[in-house]
């Protein structure tokens, strides 16, 4: 099988999910691996928007599990686009906007801090632009699955996108939508068909206790 090359990926963006062992109820046991998401701009915004209490809280709901488990990542450009999002003046807030900018600065530390981040290389671009071509994305909704695709994260969790689509080897899921109803299309490639993804590996564990105390202390 054909190694995926990796770019300037470096360690502390790479992380392992351990598999689990759940009981079925008849004392036999099964292996599932947790499944990373790729969370996207609008997740993280709706997090400071009180406009949209039902989404608020689903956004803080989201980050906070993921916090928990380690099943969220984050792209640089999320981090970037929160930063804008948050701090410009909106009019139907008098022109205030949902943070100050000192204050939507540190958030952004704190998401860095608490959240493994994916970084841009020279693959990512190559494969945002082959998404604009394929699937018809917008630069920056390219780029965003670009990050997913290369790095073998399997979800992306977003409003902007088809939901239940899968986009080459990434599927994306509305998080503020119901599933009930919804037709999920089949994936692009057969599992035999997928390059081998890079090994996602955590900080360890006291990574994840530092990350753990910090959603406890967020609730």
């Amino acid at each position: 099988m054909t190694s995926r090359r990796r770019g300037n990926v470096s360690a502390r963006n790479i992380w392992f999910f351990p598999p689990t062992l759940p009981q079925n109820g008849t004392g036999d046991e099964r292996i599932s691996t947790r499944v990373a998401s790729l969370v996207d701009t609008n997740i993280l915004v709706y997090r400071f928007d009180a406009r949209d209490p039902i989404k608020q809280r689903r956004a803080r709901e989201i980050l906070r599990n993921g916090l928990l488990d380690d099943s969220v990542v984050l792209a640089h450009q999320c981090i970037v686009e929160f930063v804008a999002a948050v701090s410009r003046p909106r009019e139907e807030l008098a022109r205030d906007p949902l943070l100050p900018l000192a204050e939507a600065r540190l958030e952004a530390e704190k998401l860095v801090a608490e959240y493994p981040v994916l970084y841009p290389t020279r693959e990512v671009v190559l494969t945002a632009l082959r998404g604009t071509a394929a699937y018809g994305l917008s630069w920056f909704d390219a780029h965003l699955w670009a990050y997913a695709e290369v790095y073998g994260v399997e979800e992306i969790l977003s409003e902007d996108f088809a939901h239940g689509r899968h986009y080459g080897t990434v599927r994306a899921v509305n998080p503020f939508l119901s599933t009930d109803g919804v037709h999920e299309l089949p994936p692009l490639y057969t599992a035999t068909q997928k390059e081998e993804r890079p090994t996602m590996r955590s900080g360890g564990v006291a990574a994840r206790q530092r990350r753990s105390s910090s959603a406890h202390a967020r609730r």
